[in-house]
């Protein structure tokens, strides 16, 4: 099988490296035809062109494995190479959960497969693991710790008292941390992987603007230190929970108490756990991300292909995602924190208080009426799961 390897980073040579050694049956079958780069300085491998034509016009080609990153020119390719009847693999989270909808429609309608284990959690099997589960279970709920990023951040912060802006920088110097970190401080690169998670969990391809999304970017010291006086460490948590005729999705910080799982995850580690009718609690914990791991979930993706295992896409549900039905607590720090004073449970000093339980839905229209810049909010997890 004759493979189009569309971009050369981090994850694009893994996968170069992966099928190139040929250390298994399964992967001998398996040739890297034409590899995209991106600059002239780039071509570094004979295989290597800078005209993605030569790629998706190459009708020996089968598959295209898409590992550029972000949302263009990578949507770009991959619409064009299942027009053009190339199943596709991709590792790009960003891309697929913001044109999910489309691109879904035309894998089915062009009966090719449109995969994507690499895309949330690395080399960790974490969409493989919702597929089989769903073989005999509905998924009642998910959450967990998807991005490193953050996770490593809280972490110094918590464990040796460094503000958010050290942490980050030492994240950055260690490759934890983009030189652009907004994606995954902000949580969008959780919201995005929730996303997808939904759509192997519960046949829904959500709008990403559908999944409430708040992220640790104006997380203080002070908030830590609540945290840990109150027995808690706080984690950037998505969550995707299925309820009667709705789903909802959403990311956000959390006070986890010092009994959960969650709050043992250290440094840049992923811990993603899904609940079911049958197997009951599942839990998958280890690094999102890096080279190998992740370029090993794409050449398994690619097997699949070759051997015509999970070909079929399906039609997704329309069941809509609404988040009135999940309720919670919340600690929220506001310069505006006044504006509250209906809506408050206990005041923890000027600018801080604890919520009332109340709705996702009701926390965004409170969070929209403070219009504060500054602005952290947190979820109050009340058990130890």
């Amino acid at each position: 099988m004759k493979i189009g390897l569309l971009g050369y980073g981090t994850v694009g040579k893994g996968v170069a490296k992966i099928i190139d050694q040929k250390n298994t049956e399964d992967v001998a079958k398996l040739e890297i035809a034409k590899i995209l780069a991106h600059t002239e300085a780039g071509l570094t491998d004979g295989r290597m062109t800078l005209d993605i034509n030569n790629i998706l016009n190459d009708e020996s080609i089968n598959v295209i494995v898409e590992c550029i990153g972000g949302d263009e020119p990578a949507f770009t390719y991959v619409k064009k190479a299942l027009e053009k009847g190339k199943h596709v693999v991709t590792s790009n989270k960003k891309m697929l959960a913001i044109h999910g909808q489309e691109l879904f429609a035309l894998a089915h309608k062009t009966n090719l497969a449109l995969k994507y284990e690499a895309s949330v959690g690395g080399g960790i099997p974490w969409l493989d693991s919702l597929d089989r589960t769903r073989r005999v279970d509905h998924i009642h709920h998910f959450r967990g710790i998807f991005n490193g990023t953050t996770n490593y951040i809280l972490s110094k912060m918590s464990d040796e008292d460094k503000d958010f802006d050290e942490a980050l920088k030492e994240a950055q110097m260690y490759g934890y941390a983009e030189s652009d970190p907004s994606d995954d401080v902000d949580g969008y690169d959780t919201a995005y992987k929730v996303a997808l998670s939904m759509v192997k969990g519960f046949d829904v391809i959500p709008d990403i603007s559908s999944i409430i999304t708040y992220g640790i970017g104006n997380i203080s010291a002070k908030d830590i230190a609540y945290a840990k006086v109150h027995d808690r460490e706080c984690k950037l948590i998505g969550t995707g929970i299925r309820q009667s005729q709705f789903v909802s999705g959403y990311v956000i910080p959390t006070f986890v108490r010092k009994c959960s799982l969650f709050a043992t995850i250290p440094a840049n580690f992923n811990a993603i756990e899904s609940n079911s009718e049958n197997l009951g609690s599942m839990t998958f914990v280890g690094q999102g991300a890096g080279s190998l791991p992740t370029a090993h979930a794409v050449v398994q993706n690619v097997i699949d292909i070759y051997r015509q295992q999970d070909l079929e896409i399906f039609e997704k549900s329309n069941v809509p995602v609404a988040n009135q039905e999940s309720f919670a607590q919340f600690y929220i720090r506001s310069k505006n924190i006044k504006l509250l004073m209906d809506n408050v449970d206990e005041v923890i000093d000027d600018h801080a208080c604890i919520s009332k339980k109340m709705s996702y839905a009701e926390l965004d229209i409170l969070v929209k009426m403070l219009a504060d810049d500054q602005l952290f909010v947190a979820e109050m997890a009340d058990d130890c799961q």
